[in-house]
């Protein structure tokens, strides 16, 4: 399987490149879907047509998604739903307001992390466009993996002890209602699936990322840190889709002046971009709305290309060894050193603060037990030396 996933700032245009991707690829004969991961979704109103709340066919070779929450809790962890419903009721919440409450933040990235494991290990379908919330909301979804897997090893297994006790006194204290086994049997399937969940996310042969970008200096500048981000998580960027470009027969003083600037801005996106693949995208400002109209923004898109080719396979992240050490080495675009904050909390992982985001690696057995040396950032890569110890 193939998985797309269609990232950058709200309002440039992912929704649409995202319909418009997979309607060529459906075309030349490639069983896809299209499925939206943001709560506020558009992706009906991009095609024009009315989604429910599960995969629906909309055409030869071609299913679309726009997860609903609600839904996938109700139908998919009934424990959990109905655990925290009766906790919050039990608290004094009426039934409208403990419903809502269950849906705790990151249930659409379990959601639709869970729908690309289903998808993959079933085969499914030959390709999946994931259209996506805004860049912040992206990187919480591709970082979740990990995320999941640390707090739920930690605090899955403290809970559990904790539970042993609470069953025997809490009960007969306070009227508080105790998850059932079947409730942390959930929490642990769960936490099982991430991780296969991450094998796919961090094959490069399977899945790639691609930045949608419009010609405007506010956003290509988030889409810059958008890129450093994501190979911080280890995820391969393989395009930029410079969206919404002026064509050069524009009319009009405010249009010409505004063609100039665009044509400014492109340049600023080749000097950090390239030698990425760019494609571009020409059209006056326009709602692309509707089979035709998303046709015709894929052939300027991709011309009479295949839209699922991978243009770039190289992972983020690598390992070394030589001269005594082993290096951890981590492509860092656009990074100062001041940027970067690196920490060893734990003898078995290290700790990469970058921005406004962190990412917990959990080192390798024979890395593990090394001393860390040193780290340097050069030629927009992280250097993490560790002494190697003879074996």
């Amino acid at each position: 399987m193939r998985l797309i996933i269609n990232t950058g700032k709200g309002g440039v245009g992912k929704t649409s490149i995202s319909a418009a991707t997979a309607r060529r690829a459906a075309r030349m004969g490639y069983k896809t879907l299209v499925m939206s991961t943001d709560s506020a979704h558009s992706l009906a109103d991009s095609l024009d047509i009315k989604l429910g709340n599960e995969i629906t066919n909309i055409g030869p070779n071609l299913d679309a998604l726009e997860i609903d929450v609600i839904y996938e809790l109700r139908s998919k962890w009934p424990d959990i739903e109905a655990y925290i419903t009766e906790f919050f009721r039990s608290q004094g919440m009426n039934d409208l307001s403990a419903d809502e409450f269950a849906i705790f933040p990151g249930m659409e990235m379990i959601v639709a992390l869970l729908y690309i494991l289903d998808f993959e290990e079933n085969n499914r379908y030959d390709v999946v466009i994931m259209d996506t919330a805004p860049t912040g909301e992206t990187l919480r979804l591709l970082s979740f993996p990990d995320m999941s897997e640390w707090y739920l090893d930690k605090l899955f297994n403290i809970a559990k002890r904790i539970l042993s006790f609470a069953k025997r006194l809490i009960g007969k204290v306070v009227d508080m209602p105790l998850p059932s086994e079947a409730v942390f049997n959930s929490i642990a399937d769960v936490k099982q699936k991430m991780v296969r969940v991450r094998t796919i996310l961090e094959d490069p042969e399977k899945t790639t990322v691609r930045l949608v970008v419009n010609p405007e200096k506010m956003v290509i500048s988030e889409t810059m840190r958008a890129y450093s981000y994501l190979c911080l998580y280890n995820k391969t960027v393989e395009c930029l889709i410079c969206n919404r470009l002026y064509p050069d027969n524009v009319d009009g003083d405010y249009f010409k002046n505004k063609l100039d600037e665009q044509r400014q801005y492109v340049d600023m996106i080749h000097h950090a971009f390239d030698p990425m693949k760019i494609f571009f995208s020409y059209q006056m400002p326009t709602e692309m709305l509707g089979p035709e109209k998303l046709d015709h923004l894929a052939d300027m898109i991709y011309g009479d290309t295949d839209p699922t080719t991978i243009y770039a396979q190289e992972s983020p992240m690598r390992f070394e060894t030589g001269d005594g050490e082993d290096r951890i080495i981590l492509k860092m675009p656009f990074v100062e050193k001041s940027d970067i904050e690196l920490l060893k909390p734990k003898e078995d992982t290290i700790l990469i603060h970058v921005g406004s985001q962190k990412r917990v690696i959990n080192l390798p057995l024979t890395v593990a037990k090394e001393e860390l040396i040193g780290a340097e950032l050069r030629d927009g890569e992280l250097k993490i030396r560790f002494r190697r110890e003879e074996r």
